[in-house]
């Protein structure tokens, strides 16, 4: 029983050891994109995110997100959803 537990074990850290790179080069661009597209924008090829510091606040982030199709303001808030705002 403790030999398929530590087997287990052993499986899972490998796999979180192998998929931990993938997740780490995610690039914040891309995230933002992911965001606002659950929320409805498009967001074709996200090219950059650049973030704002000075329309930032604590536990909000203020981001400004060029896609190949537009470029939004976002506001990054921990619980509800985004606010976004198409700047072209």
């Amino acid at each position: 029983m403790a030999t398929s537990f530590f087997a287990v074990w052993a499986i899972m850290l490998g796999w979180c050891c192998a998929i931990y790179p993938v997740v780490a080069q995610e690039k914040p661009a891309e995230i933002i994109a992911a965001q606002i597209r659950m929320q409805g924008y498009r967001c074709d090829d996200p090219a950059q995110a650049e973030h704002d510091r000075k329309l930032s606040k604590p536990n909000e982030q203020m981001w400004a997100l060029r896609c190949g199709n537009a470029i939004y303001r976002v506001r990054l808030i921990p619980d509800p959803a985004a606010h976004v705002e198409r700047l072209d």
